[in-house]
């Protein structure tokens, strides 16, 4: 999808999740109401999922998409997110150093830290496609814009 159309889509999903999360400040619902849009309004996201840090773990929280690895301990590319505290964005899992092969459709992948207001990290958004190189910095962009309503309450009725 070209950039600009990407970008335009990103704005449209972004005022929709608003629009579903206003009624709670529950920041489980609202990741899995995210998860939910984006996964059926983003045709190249095969899974979309969060992960979060339960004893050195990295645990499934919720997602939308094949069953998913449960726990993942340290290694494969949401724990390269998680310990450099930065967006991942790989073209070909293949090629990726440890990757966790949790379904074989996977291709590539992007995956987000989640913070807590103080800035710490809990966990992660990670997103496959069954497409190679499906994500660039246009989908990072996009991705933070709307994992910013994690925390936003003026808008909650």
């Amino acid at each position: 999808m070209e950039t600009s159309r990407k970008l335009a889509k990103y704005d449209r999903l972004y005022d929709q999740i608003k629009q579903y999360i206003q009624t709670t400040e529950d920041i489980w619902a609202r990741l899995a109401t995210m998860e939910a849009v984006l996964h059926h309004k983003m045709q190249s996201f095969f899974w979309t999922g969060v992960y979060v840090l339960i004893d050195g773990n990295l645990i499934v929280r919720s997602y939308q998409g094949p069953v998913a690895c449960q726990k993942l301990r340290n290694g494969g590319v949401c724990w390269a997110a998680i310990n450099s505290g930065d967006t991942v964005i790989v073209d070909n899992v293949e090629e990726f150093p440890g990757h966790i092969a949790c379904n074989a459709a996977s291709k590539s992948e992007i995956v987000i830290p989640l913070r807590d207001p103080e800035g710490r990290i809990f966990g992660c958004l990670d997103v496959d496609s069954d497409q190679l190189g499906a994500f660039d910095r246009e989908d990072e962009a996009g991705l933070k814009k709307i994992l910013s309503l994690l925390y936003q309450s003026d808008s909650v009725k």
